[in-house]
């Protein structure tokens, strides 16, 4: 009988990507973007990757403590088993918010080490293909740029085959409907969109600015306000013209049942990296299509795209921010989409999720790295 091949270690890495330009959304200013990589290594000498956004949260110190534990001496090829077994070890914390997305990129790289094991890419592992796949472009970062400097991205991204579109909240609203405007003259038949990044604070203030935005064709109205009370935003759903998208940030308990529940959106917003990783969102996103509603994911694109495409989402439209601009910056030196006519090329085919690691940009920041994640990086 063949010998069981076995998780050996979990690491966990921390890189601060300092911003050029601060990001100021209400009270939430940002200076700079702070990601997790984990590493899963196997005995046989494979290794998974994933990385999240921290939030200045402490997901390392969860991996360390309470999950890395429970995943070391398991079966590489039982991601989904793993998963549950250290979900149930530690409810008050691993079930929820920061907790539960620390499991989450904990998941993907175990995922991702089991596809690599078997040679595979993460579609074919999961029992799919890759597919094109519409593609939205983050535009108009740093909020704080001109109309005119987001209309050159957006001229710029059109000619390039780009046909959907998504603007931040600028600091103020008259700048912010501005841009929105400016965007919208420049690509009349274009797909765009605004993310309030969570600035209100009662349903009031949303419904009087979400209605600003009529007349502007918009896809959606994003984050509208922290979440934690789908009431509230299902009042403001039922108070503006405009598609409503909530659910970035979330995972765990009640997510997404609380906002199908109250029919708060029009689009639940989902991400691998915070809703309980691979094995989590194959039925997220069951529940969410059943119940006759729309998604679409937040960022990570080099996931997002190879696993919704390969379980059959292939209208699920993946973003990506333009390299440079602050959006992802763990995102810019790996591989860039292929876009025509709105679409993109599947990325390459490689075994699990392809290249996830650029050492030399991750070194080029602040990083801690106390296990030596980074050391003799496999290919």
């Amino acid at each position: 009988m063949a010998e069981v091949d076995r998780i050996s270690a979990v690491r966990v890495a921390t890189i601060l990507h300092q911003l050029e330009v601060p990001i100021h959304f209400g009270n939430w200013v940002m200076r700079h973007r702070e990601f997790a990589l984990v590493r899963v290594d196997a005995e046989s000498g494979r290794a998974g990757f994933a990385y999240c956004l921290t939030r200045d949260g402490p997901v390392a110190a969860i991996v360390e403590r309470s999950i890395a534990p429970v995943y070391v001496g398991q079966p590489v090829d039982d991601p989904e088993s793993v998963f549950y077994q250290a979900l149930w070890t530690n409810h008050a914390v691993h079930a929820a918010g920061i907790g539960m997305r620390a499991l989450s990129i904990v998941d993907i790289a175990a995922w991702d080490l089991a596809a690599r094991v078997t040679g595979k890419s993460m579609a074919a592992y999961l029992g799919g293909e890759r597919q094109p796949m519409p593609v939205t472009a983050i535009v108009g970062y740093p909020p704080s740029i001109s109309p005119t400097e987001t209309v050159d991205q957006v001229r710029r991204l059109w000619g390039q085959g780009w046909r959907r579109f998504k603007l931040p909240i600028a600091p103020t609203h008259e700048a912010t409907i501005a841009r929105l405007r400016a965007a919208r003259e420049e690509a009349p038949d274009a797909w765009l969109g605004v993310d309030a990044n969570m600035v209100f604070r009662t349903a009031a203030d949303a419904i009087a600015f979400g209605r600003q935005l009529d007349g502007l064709g918009l896809g959606w109205f994003e984050d509208i306000v922290p979440p934690g009370d789908a009431r509230m935003v299902a009042e403001i759903r039922a108070g503006i013209a405009t598609p409503v998208a909530m659910g970035d940030e979330q995972g765990g308990s009640y997510h997404p049942q609380a906002l199908l529940a109250f029919d708060a959106v029009d689009f639940v917003r989902v991400d691998a990296t915070t809703n309980g990783g691979i094995t989590r969102l194959r039925p997220i996103v069951a529940d969410i299509v059943g119940r006759g509603k729309r998604f679409a994911p937040h960022m990570f694109p080099h996931v997002h795209s190879q696993v919704l495409g390969a379980l059959g989402y292939s209208d699920a439209p993946i973003e990506w921010g333009i390299p440079g601009t602050g959006v992802h910056p763990m995102d810019d030196p790996l591989h860039q989409p292929s876009v025509s006519d709105g679409r993109m090329a599947p990325l390459p085919e490689a075994p699990g999720l392809g290249r996830l690691v650029d050492v030399d940009q991750i070194t080029a920041q602040a990083h801690t790295d106390p296990h030596g994640l980074l050391d003799d990086i496999p290919n």
